[in-house]
């Protein structure tokens, strides 16, 4: 623990049993658990908010089961996935019928009222038309002859969960990382997050590199172009139909003529959330299985705990861009960014052990979320150290870690700038 940081022993005021305080994080018993949780909101939950909670706990423990049995160590089409692909279909249906009938207008002509109809119909297809996103412009983006020795190490990785590599390769101020897919061709792009990229080793890297990469061959239809497509699509029919908060006699007598496609609308939403949460859910054991035969079961499980704690990355990174705007004499090079990613580590190596077991306790406390599409982290990490641990296909080198490193240097001065001058998320 760094020595700025003083340890305090306090009585628990719940049970007399002595705990260690760090003034950084959150005090808490472990004896009996007081103050595990304190963000856990207060008051007690509707009968529909109780169903709705219990029935993710039941799917929730039900797919651990599946998953930790190994009867779900790959992706499968199950019926929930292909009625899912069928709706998003009709919705985007809807959108070309909407096309279609703007066309119509125009081309039968029905005067002014018909071009007004036409444009009418050919905005609102055009606002829902499926969208294919393009590169990232807010951070730097890579390219293979930028970066060679990520791009092979990412190669490897990816033949080791059986896909391929990448096109593209973002960089961004987010402590996070994610896979998708751009352009009409359906070019890779894969986002690292350079302070979770930072704070991680090189062997926990390839664990990361495994999981992200992992979701491309893991049947996750949710972050699909169709069903994807359709998510937004009926987004965007909430937000047409949406009831404004303080109505008008003529906006009443408007949503009352929109309740029954409001109704539709939410039904299609909620029956579309539903059918790909488990799918979802599944891809994300099924991309921690791949993170493990990548990098080894200890450096995947490593990952996890990182993401129980990063919000304190956050925080700290935040309270770097804050102490710029005080900045005093002979403090330039702090203010330039300078040494915040040798900082940003030494800070997440001084958190004590203790923070991770409480995030782990008030996880398991808050259980299974109505509609998250990750599962609850300590059941992920319990999932992945069931069993025999694995040993790490891809193991890290020195060499190679130096060399991607050097080929990220400009990157993290680019991101480091950045965030001291701006802060997180600009």
């Amino acid at each position: 623990m760094s020595a700025a940081v003083e340890e305090k022993v306090r009585p628990c005021p719940q049970c007399g049993a002595e705990i260690r305080t760090d003034s950084r994080f959150t005090t808490w018993c472990a004896a009996c658990d007081w103050n595990v949780d304190p963000e856990k909101p207060e008051g007690t939950p509707g009968r529909v908010e109780r169903w709705q909670r219990s029935l993710a706990a039941r799917h929730g423990e039900r797919l651990l089961a599946e998953v930790a049995a190994g009867g779900s160590l790959r992706p499968r089409r199950d019926t929930a996935s292909v009625a899912a692909q069928g709706l998003a279909l009709a919705v985007h249906g809807v959108t070309v019928a909407l096309a279609a009938g703007a066309l119509w207008f125009l081309v039968t002509g029905w005067g002014g009222a018909g071009t007004v109809a036409a444009v009418f119909l050919g905005v609102l297809a055009w606002t829902l038309r499926p969208r294919f996103p393009g590169l990232p412009d807010d951070g730097p983006v890579l390219r293979r002859a930028d970066a060679p020795e990520l791009f092979a190490l990412v190669d490897e990785v990816a033949a080791v969960v059986g896909t391929r590599g990448v096109d593209v390769i973002a960089v961004d101020d987010e402590v996070n990382a994610s896979v998708t897919t751009y352009d009409l061709r359906g070019r890779r792009l894969l986002t690292l997050g350079l302070p979770l990229w930072e704070i991680l080793t090189p062997q926990q890297r390839i664990a990361l590199l495994g999981h992200e990469l992992g979701h491309y061959s893991n049947g996750d239809t949710r972050h699909g172009l169709l069903v994807g497509n359709a998510l937004h699509s009926l987004t965007t029919w909430r937000y047409y139909v949406a009831p404004p908060a303080d109505p008008t006699l003529v906006e009443w007598a408007v949503n009352l003529l929109l309740l029954v496609p409001r109704l539709l609308i939410e039904g299609t939403s909620a029956l579309l959330d539903r059918l790909t949460l488990r799918a979802t859910q599944r891809a994300e054991y099924l991309a921690d299985a791949m993170a493990a035969r990548a990098g080894s079961t200890g450096a995947a499980a490593a990952v996890m705990d990182c993401f129980l704690v990063s919000d304190s990355a956050t925080v700290m990174l935040r309270r770097e861009a804050n102490a710029r705007q005080v900045v005093r004499p002979g403090s330039a090079g702090r203010a330039s960014g300078d040494g915040l990613w040798e900082r940003l580590r030494a800070h997440m190596e001084s958190i004590p052990p203790g923070e991770y077991e409480r995030q782990r306790r008030a996880g398991a406390a808050r259980g299974h979320s109505v509609d998250s599409t990750h599962p609850p982290t300590h059941l992920r990490r319990r999932c992945l150290l069931t069993g025999a641990p694995l040993p790490a296909a891809v193991v890290a080198d020195a060499g190679r870690a130096a060399r991607v490193d050097a080929e990220l240097a400009g990157a993290r001065d680019v991101l480091a700038r950045r965030i001291v001058r701006d802060g997180l998320g600009h």
